[in-house]
């Protein structure tokens, strides 16, 4: 009641926004915003977000072949300014070639089966969401790939060649760090892969914008928003395995070497 008679809305208008049955156009997003006194960089953010949420975002023209949880997923993904990854399993999903993405969802195709068309348009929306590295304003992505991910051989040798020929050629972006955790490297943490949306500057505290959000990423991802304590856990994770694996220019010469000698 509090904040609907100092914002001059009615109590049922106040419900129906905090229950998200009903829409609040930004102009009335700001009304809010000002009565909690949000301001700065933080309010700024909050408005792009309140007009962005008014425009139909492309994955939505997907959306018969997307889980809701990747739908949000993708969603948030396009707003995030970085990106912290690990992954033990395959190839982050931003840097994978439209090859290697096929096989992965032909993989899951013959225990999830769904239309071959479907499978194409996974893809797709793969090779869109890479768009963010490389268009204004770029995404920056530090990723950690295990080196189990180089040497599965995902679809054949020449598929993984060319994936790690594309992860050499990425790894030269000024926004793309890319970082190989060897075998030989001594480390006790035994982690699943994850990544972490930041929505603020790379080196800001959440607290100072928008909180982070950690995902798994998969064919059906499985996004888990989490509290400050449980993100800022994740961050020391990944800093704990950055520090344990090669450097990017030690990276990138590791997974060239792997695609001559092994593939």
């Amino acid at each position: 009641m509090e904040v609907a008679h100092g914002i001059g809305w009615s109590p049922t208008k106040i419900s129906r926004a905090e229950s998200g049955r009903g829409s609040i156009p930004p102009h009335e997003i700001a009304k809010l915003i000002d009565y909690y006194g949000v301001a700065g960089p933080l309010r700024a953010q909050l408005l792009s977000l309140a007009e962005d949420a008014v425009r139909q975002g492309w994955w939505e023209d997907y959306a018969d072949v997307l889980a809701p949880e990747y739908s949000e997923f993708i969603g948030l993904e396009a707003e995030a300014a970085s990106v912290l990854s690990c992954h033990f399993e395959v190839v982050p999903g931003l840097l994978q070639t439209e090859e290697y993405a096929r096989q992965i969802s032909l993989g899951y195709q013959r225990v999830i089966p769904v239309l071959p068309s479907e499978v194409e348009q996974v893809v797709r929306i793969r090779m869109i969401r890479q768009e963010r590295l490389v268009r204004e304003p770029v995404l920056h992505l530090s990723a950690i790939i295990d080196e189990s991910v180089l040497l599965r051989n995902m679809g054949g040798p020449a598929v993984m060649r060319a994936q790690l020929e594309h992860l050499a050629l990425m790894s030269e972006q000024f926004n793309v760090e890319i970082r190989v955790l060897p075998f030989s490297r001594n480390i006790s943490l035994a982690v699943a892969s994850f990544l972490v949306l930041r929505f603020g500057s790379r080196d800001a505290p959440a607290s100072a914008g928008l909180g982070d959000v950690v995902s798994t990423e998969s064919l059906r991802s499985d996004l888990c928003i989490e509290g400050e304590g449980d993100t800022y856990k994740y961050r020391l994770v990944h800093r704990a395995i950055a520090d344990a694996s090669l450097s990017p220019d030690e990276s990138r010469h590791f997974i060239t070497n792997v695609a001559k000698d092994r593939y």
